[in-house]
């Protein structure tokens, strides 16, 4: 399936660009691995040519091989062209998301940040994660909107980074997307009003708040 760039908002040229499979990442967050290494990084000159580097296994994401070329990658996913020794994370900007170029050791994390959690059956807890994947815990010892630093492609937890004042945090949507700073107040919300953080000046909804480090960031931004 493709879609027009100009339907998209990129560019006016009536040229295509593949649309994503669906997945856990929406549209406007995301972007398939065919646009990444054809339109981004520009590796390659058409699609033809962006199929054949992704099918024949030259791309990992999150430290995995993938070979389907209209694949999204979203939020704090991990992009790796190993023959080209090359990192990049995926970044919120003003424009929905950017590839950020970061050095080899910061690649075996990725943060992720707990949209949810339920118990189960059993007392065993659930955490549902931004990235649409899910981590079961015996015990409930994480708040919803804490980051998890996953270690990869084990995915064993690392480090819990608190959601709370005086941590560095990164604005994931809405007009400030790609801000960062320190949490300095977090409003309470209601029924009818939705909680708010202050974030290095900027006010953004506290659900577009993504923690990235304590006293300094965990990862470049």
């Amino acid at each position: 399936m493709h879609t027009k760039r100009i339907a998209a908002g990129k560019g006016k040229q009536p040229k295509w660009f593949a649309t994503s499979e669906a997945g856990a990442h929406k549209k406007q967050d995301s972007m398939t691995l065919l646009y990444v290494i054809r339109n981004v990084l520009k590796y390659a000159d058409n699609a033809h040519e962006a199929e054949r580097i992704i099918r024949s296994g030259l791309v990992v994401v999150n430290k995995k091989i993938v070979r389907e070329p209209r694949q999204a990658v979203g939020l704090m996913d991990v992009v790796e062209i190993p023959k080209m020794a090359a990192y990049y994370r995926v970044l919120p900007s003003a424009h929905g998301v950017r590839l950020h170029e970061i050095r080899e050791p910061e690649s075996a994390v990725k943060p992720c940040r707990i949209a949810d959690k339920q118990t189960l059956k059993g007392g065993r807890v659930q955490l549902n994660l931004h990235d649409g994947t899910t981590i079961l815990l015996n015990k409930n010892t994480f708040k919803t909107k804490d980051t998890l630093l996953l270690e990869l492609p084990s995915r064993k937890i690392r480090d819990v980074l608190e959601y709370k004042t005086g941590v560095m945090a990164l604005i994931s949507q809405g007009r400030h997307s790609g801000k960062s700073g320190v949490i300095s107040e977090v409003s309470t919300g209601g029924a009818s009003v939705k909680s708010k953080t202050k974030v290095g000046g900027f006010e953004t909804l506290t659900d577009y708040v993504f923690v990235i480090g304590k006293d300094t960031p965990v990862i470049s931004v």
